[in-house]
């Protein structure tokens, strides 16, 4: 079998220089690959090889540093926002922090007082009971009768005139009232026409009756006597005049409080009608 030589020697060298460039060509192709195969490497990273102790753990930055532990005050040793710590012994508060007392913030152990209330004490001596009203003062006697006379007509509106107005005028309720004087009677009374009412006010002011707080500024006349008498001291008799105003179930819940707190009825000694009410 004949085999085609080359003819010409220097063809033969060209060939040969193309292929070792060629293959030179591969292997700087493949290097470049092998590189740009590693991983990329942070920028401080690369800054800190070849620099002496760059691989100890010193930061780079002030950010990188840890922070230093703040040792905090013990709790109870800071006030808390509502609540302000009280001044040392030897520091004085400040006045102007501290609340003015007043004359007026000051409590009157007589304001408030009522006189229409029971305040009967078990152990005082019980007040003189008297049944002659001709030992009246005249005003106390005049308006007493006009009362009565008031009550046993019947009608309601014969009160009227007899109620005193203004700061010291007839107290008919311990709370107060709102409105007509003769309206809260009637609403009272268990009738309509407050016939009731008239009733209970006649024979009140028909028992026996007490000088309370004589030559005072609550001199009074008061009606019934029950109001000044515990009622464990009543003896048989005066159960009786008692049950004439309240009934016997009426007369075990006064128990609880110990006093007469039915409707009763004061009269100043210049004849002023200072109250006509029932309650505790």
């Amino acid at each position: 079998m004949l085999r085609r030589m080359p003819t010409d020697r220097g063809q033969g060298l060209a060939l040969a220089r193309i292929a070792l460039a060629c293959l030179l060509a591969i292997t700087l192709t493949a290097g470049v690959a092998v590189v740009a195969a590693s991983p990329a490497r942070a920028l401080s990273e690369i800054k800190r090889e070849g620099v002496p102790g760059a691989d100890t753990d010193q930061p780079d930055t002030q950010s990188d540093a840890p922070i230093e532990k703040e040792t905090l005050p013990p709790i109870g040793t800071v006030p808390m926002p509502d609540k302000v710590a009280p001044p040392a012994a030897d520091q004085p508060a400040d006045p102007d922090d501290q609340d003015e007392v007043t004359p007026s913030d000051e409590t009157d152990p007589g304001d408030g007082e009522d006189v229409s209330r029971p305040e009967v004490d078990p152990n005082a001596p019980i007040p003189e009971i008297v049944y002659d009203f001709s030992k009246l003062p005249e005003p106390v006697q005049r308006k007493r009768q006009m009362i009565v006379d008031a009550c046993k007509t019947g009608d309601l509106e014969k009160i009227r005139p007899l109620l005193d107005t203004g700061e010291d005028g007839t107290q008919l309720s311990l709370g107060g009232i709102d409105g007509d004087p003769i309206a809260f009677l009637r609403d009272l009374s268990g009738d309509k026409e407050g016939q009731e009412i008239l009733a209970i006010l006649e024979e009140v002011m028909s028992t026996g009756y007490v000088h309370m707080d004589a030559g005072t500024e609550n001199d009074m006349y008061v009606w019934p006597y029950f109001f000044a008498v515990p009622l464990n001291k009543l003896t048989a008799p005066q159960r009786v005049e008692l049950f004439k105003i309240v009934t016997a179930g009426d007369y075990e819940d006064m128990k609880t409080y110990g006093t007469y707190i039915f409707y009763r009825v004061g009269i100043t000694p210049d004849g002023r009608w200072s109250f006509f009410v029932a309650g505790d």
